[in-house]
């Protein structure tokens, strides 16, 4: 159950056996059904989510109605409403299950308690929160420079298992394009390979 998480964490900081067994403590777990919401508008939630079976998304949708995915999550990967865990105020985003997902779940007090009591996991949080906000970066400039067959292939390329997933309308959705023009990328670089 924790070996995802502990592997994980060991990639970025060298936690003690005791520190690592305290931090696994306050964990719970959740199972979700495909398609089922963990987070929704207007949720005060109080929990961050590590992935251990599954494949997630977060999004917004617009007072139109128009979904705006953020993010996609997979095996070994955090998901929340951020905003709404860090400053305690309801969530804007929907996150669901687009997989049956199993998480580990954490929350606000248990987290600030491992700060005081193993310090180490605030520089594995803030290592974490630092990649986060490059790769958001990293997207919106993308976004702005790159044409959308730039953008498709650019997202295969950092994420080759999520594009096997995640059905290419939600894809499209992410990239900031229509799906008839994904598919068209798409078509085009099957038939140019």
């Amino acid at each position: 159950m924790y070996q995802g998480l502990k592997a994980h964490v060991s990639r970025i900081i060298s936690p003690t056996a005791e520190e690592m067994a305290f931090f696994c403590t306050k964990f719970k777990t959740l199972n979700f059904p495909k398609k089922s919401n963990i987070i929704h508008p207007g949720q005060y939630t109080d929990h961050e989510y590590f992935v251990v079976k599954g494949c997630l998304t977060s999004y917004y949708l617009d007072k139109k109605g128009h979904k705006h995915i953020i993010q996609f999550a997979i095996e070994d990967w955090w998901i929340g409403d951020f905003d709404a865990f860090y400053n305690h105020k309801p969530s804007k985003l929907y996150v669901e299950a687009l997989e049956p997902a199993e998480l580990l779940a954490i929350s606000y007090k248990d987290l600030e308690e491992v700060y005081q009591e193993a310090p180490l996991f605030e520089r594995y949080f803030r290592i974490l929160v630092t990649r986060g906000f490059i790769t958001q970066q990293g997207r919106v400039l993308s976004t702005l420079e790159k044409s959308a067959q730039e953008r498709y292939e650019e997202f295969c390329q950092r994420y080759p298992t999520i594009e096997k997933r995640v059905p290419n309308y939600q894809i499209a959705n992410y990239l900031g394009i229509s799906a008839e023009s994904l598919s068209r990328i798409r078509k085009r670089l099957t038939t140019t390979h």
